[in-house]
């Protein structure tokens, strides 16, 4: 294992679980933090507490996202590690999904991946370094019943990180989907006493993104999948 050569990160899709931890622990390994959300006053607090700053973003508007980059980079330089963490779901039987809604789920899953993986790469590629990390779900490979939209979003999203890590991992860019195969433990979701572990740790998770950053580059993996001891699979 190799320490990380990265210096400034960007999280997009940040919430008080998974994103959190991620940016607490790559701020911890030395890189600056910019957080990406639609509502940026709700991350304030995350901000002070991993001297980053937050910007606010659509990821689904290439207009917002050219924008962030451009933020982000006359504050901090440009991000040499981007994470999207962004997704957006909607249930129900086939017959009786809303369309608009259908729509939304699939952009803020994966066109919004696509428009923030371009950004990156516009400003990685010349420079022959970066990486980009995607968060998967159980739905980037197992369409659930009444699950369609977030199927539809997360395989895509696979398939755009799957894709791109055979374009550019040849330009030295590390491409990585993060398949999250269970339940993500939070305030929401509270273990069982007698299943300690049956939920994945939030900051278990954020370890393993940093340690696809540190991978060498003779061994990179383009995806892995996580799931808790006792996850079926």
């Amino acid at each position: 294992m190799t320490e990380t050569s990265y210096r400034t990160a960007l999280i997009v899709g940040v919430g008080a679980g998974l994103s959190a931890s991620v940016a607490r622990l790559f701020s911890k390994a030395g890189m600056a933090i910019a957080l990406a959300a639609r509502r940026a006053g709700e991350l304030s607090a995350l901000a002070a507490e991993v001297r980053g700053k937050a910007f606010a973003c659509d990821a689904t508007e290439p207009a917002q996202v050219a924008k962030l980059f451009a933020d982000v980079e006359s504050t901090f330089g440009a991000p040499d590690v981007v994470v999207y963490n962004a997704s957006y779901r909607t249930r129900g039987p086939l017959v009786e999904l809303d369309p608009p809604e259908v729509a939304k789920s699939i952009a803020v899953s994966a066109y919004g991946g696509f428009l923030v993986a371009q950004q990156a790469v516009k400003r990685m590629a010349p420079r022959g370094h970066g990486a980009i990390l995607f968060t998967g779900a159980s739905a980037s490979v197992k369409g659930y019943a009444q699950s369609a939209p977030f199927a539809m979003g997360k395989f895509a999203l696979r398939g755009l990180a799957q894709s791109m890590a055979r374009e550019l991992s040849p330009q030295g860019i590390h491409v990585a989907h993060v398949v999250i195969d269970g339940g993500i433990r939070s305030a929401r979701r509270v273990e069982p006493p007698d299943r300690p572990d049956s939920t994945l740790d939030p900051d278990a998770i954020a370890q393993s993104y940093l340690d696809l950053l540190r991978q060498h580059r003779s061994a990179w993996a383009w995806e892995i999948e996580l799931r808790p001891w006792l996850e079926k699979f």
